[in-house]
């Protein structure tokens, strides 16, 4: 066999043919590398803290609805607050322009208008009222995000107010709102009535009070409205609960409890007495709060108002009305005390005096409870000069408030 060429070249491999494709360094020395790289993705834009957290954007109305965003996303509430207006208001359109008789029943006035009035102009309660109570729990819902949230929330900022305590400065100035028109709604209520100021013996005098002027039902109607929307709100949780949060349900229940058996009995009249001392504290109590969340040096008069205003309201007048249950319920027409019948809606036999009795009675036990956190703030500030704010586990660390902040306790 013959031996090969010794001076035949060697065959390059693959590799290193694709080696000498590649540029040497020299041959691109000219290329300022920096300005050909480019980032793979854009950095997300600093969310600037006047921006509502993404809990509080629509996702779209029938995502609202299902997911029941409705109530954090004011938009999606007022759209559903709308519906029922558009469709009273569209079906009087066509029985103007006579494409419906004019006594075509319209069923979407049963959630707008208080439903059941009589011939003399007075009204009476019946089921539909669970409707009228159930369109304006939307309504209030709408109401208190639109408030908080596009009205109190850049009032919080303007004052100079961070962090989390922007979102108690809204949930308090949201009470100052509610509480101010109710407040004021019920005295004017109350002023038409023969239980004014607080005359309990009519409470009882000329029962049943079945039938109810517009303003009372009204008014009645949409505080169960408001307190069943206020409870589902604590229910989700979109408040941040406090260390009262156990406390705080159970005044919720037993509120709605007054408010529901109050109405069905026909005990209205005791009922709005009751509104009216727990509604004006609660002005003065979330003023005090408002204040202090602002500038704690101005809390003091505020506060020192409210505790005299909490004790007149809260216990002078709610023991007053207790011991009104307590030794004028048999002041109540002796037929109307004969014969537990609901049916025929009567209910006022002699056991039935504790049922009034005992929810405003556990009312009062919660409300001595806040009382108590109250005067202990005081003690401490006159005899110790020890300002301690007892706050919920969720909140920030840092102090909040010096004198008002143990009394966010008492809602």
């Amino acid at each position: 066999m013959s031996a090969k060429p010794a001076n035949r070249r060697r065959r390059s491999s693959s590799v290193t043919t694709a080696l000498r494709q590649v540029p040497l360094n020299k041959q691109t020395s000219n290329i300022n590398m920096r300005e050909t790289v480019k980032p793979l993705t854009k950095g997300a834009p600093r969310r600037s803290p006047d921006d509502l957290p993404e809990r509080y954007k629509s996702l779209g109305l029938s995502a609202d609805i299902k997911s029941g965003r409705w109530m954090l996303v004011p938009s999606s509430a007022f759209m559903l607050m709308m519906i029922p207006v558009i469709l009273w208001a569209n079906q009087w359109m066509l029985i103007d322009l006579g494409l419906m008789g004019s006594f075509t029943v319209n069923p979407f006035a049963w959630m707008i208008f208080p439903s059941y009035r009589l011939s003399n102009g007075l009204y009476t309660k019946g089921v539909l009222d669970f409707v009228f109570i159930g369109y304006y729990i939307i309504f209030w819902s709408f109401v208190r995000q639109f408030v908080t949230l596009y009205i109190l929330r850049p009032l919080g900022r303007k004052f100079g107010i961070k962090g989390s305590k922007v979102m108690r400065f809204t949930e308090q100035g949201y009470a100052v709102f509610y509480f101010g028109i109710m407040g004021i709604a019920g005295i004017l209520v109350m002023k038409q009535l023969p239980t004014w100021w607080y005359k309990t013996e009519h409470f009882w005098l000329g029962y049943p009070h079945r039938e109810m002027t517009w303003r009372l039902k009204t008014y009645y109607l949409m505080q169960a409205a408001y307190w069943c929307q206020q409870t589902i709100i604590l229910a989700l949780k979109i408040e941040k609960p406090r260390k009262d949060f156990k406390e705080l349900v159970a005044h919720h229940i037993v509120t709605l409890w007054l408010v529901g058996w109050s109405y069905g009995i026909s005990l209205t009249y005791i009922g709005v007495s009751v509104f009216v001392t727990m509604d004006v504290s609660d002005i003065f109590l979330a003023f005090a709060k408002c204040v202090n969340y602002v500038n704690e040096a101005w809390s003091g008069p505020p506060f020192a108002v409210f505790v005299c205003v909490w004790t007149y309201l809260r216990h002078y007048l709610n023991i007053k009305i207790l011991y009104s249950v307590y030794t004028e319920f048999n002041k109540i027409p002796f037929d109307q005390r004969q014969a537990f019948d609901p049916l025929n809606d009567n209910w006022m036999v002699g056991w039935m005096k504790w049922q009034i009795f005992v929810p405003i009675f556990l009312l009062q036990c919660i409300n001595l409870f806040w009382y108590f956190l109250i005067w202990r703030i005081l003690v401490r500030i006159v005899l110790f000069d020890v300002i301690k704010d007892e706050r919920s586990d969720d909140e920030d660390s840092d102090s909040e408030s010096k004198q008002v902040g143990e009394a966010d306790k008492a809602e």
